[in-house]
């Protein structure tokens, strides 16, 4: 059984997602994603522009005209995705926590997955990987996962982005799609996620709040690391408190920002102020132009 609350938030999700997929993320989805290969379907008669490479030349010799294979693209793939769950992804100043905008976006990609008959799959994860799904069809399963995101109560509050990429490593032995989701508070994980970037197509999506980078003039307030439980008390009404706060965290978005460069990996960013909808679709889009040179 789910609350109400849940419930409705369930609902929410998935009307306002339904909506996107069918009116702005139409055909990007498949244009990025490629199928896993391809198969033959048929042979016919060839025509003007055909590649002579693909003259069956056994039906040929048999019918006395030159036919030429089909070949259709394998599309179903597995989509994986690798969410942080520690405590500071129940931060959110505004309206949405970045757990909540976070558990939205995977509701976005996973009705363009199933929209596609492709398979989703999901792994939460704060210092070890707390829940696996293993991946599956259709809109009952994906339903399923958005319950998982909302309603998920971790047992631990710290990150582990090394000992998660390797945990989906370990278990996943063909190739997937994998949406690595985080604000990325952790260090050292650059190693695995070469490794995973060459074995699937990895997407890394930060997750931030505006309160991250500005801090507003309220006077004396207490901060505390939430995944830590470590406080300290700032001084907002300094001017010079504030701007050493923001270039800490333009510092920090400027390291991943590098790492995902260095490393090779598409990078998404997104916002709890912001329209994520909009992000996911130009992300798409750029990337889609890039594949297709």
């Amino acid at each position: 059984m789910i609350s109400k609350e849940l419930a409705k938030k369930i609902r929410y999700i998935q009307i306002y997602t339904s909506k996107a997929v069918n009116h702005l993320l139409a055909g990007e989805y498949e244009s990025i994603f490629k199928g896993r290969g391809m198969s033959f379907s048929e042979v016919r008669e060839y025509q003007m522009g055909d590649d002579v490479r693909t003259i069956d030349w056994n039906v040929t010799a048999r019918t006395g005209s030159p036919h030429v294979k089909l070949y259709v693209e394998e599309r179903e793939l597995t989509v994986l995705f690798l969410v942080d769950m520690s405590a500071s992804g129940g931060f959110g100043s505004i309206q949405r926590t970045k757990n909540e905008v976070a558990a939205e976006l995977c509701a976005l990609v996973a009705f363009s997955a199933i929209k596609n008959n492709d398979k989703v799959g999901l792994a939460l994860f704060t210092d070890r990987v707390e829940k696996f799904i293993p991946p599956a069809k259709g809109a009952t399963h994906v339903l399923r996962i958005i319950r998982e995101l909302l309603s998920f109560s971790p047992e631990r509050t710290r990150t582990d982005i090394k000992g998660a990429i390797e945990y989906l490593t370990r278990i996943t032995t063909k190739r997937c799609v994998v949406f690595l989701i985080s604000d990325f508070f952790d260090e050292g994980f650059e190693k695995p996620l070469r490794v995973m970037g060459k074995r699937h197509d990895l997407i890394a999506v930060s997750v931030s709040d505006p309160r991250e980078m500005q801090m507003p003039e309220v006077g004396l307030i207490e901060l505390e690391d939430a995944e830590t439980g470590r406080r300290v008390v700032m001084d907002t009404g300094s001017r010079d408190v504030r701007k050493r706060y923001e270039a800490l965290g333009l510092a920090r978005l400027q390291r991943v920002r590098n790492l995902f460069r260095s490393t090779g990996v598409d990078h998404l960013e997104i916002d709890t102020n912001r329209d994520y909808v909009g992000d996911l679709v130009r992300f798409f889009k750029i990337r889609g132009r890039r594949l297709r040179q």
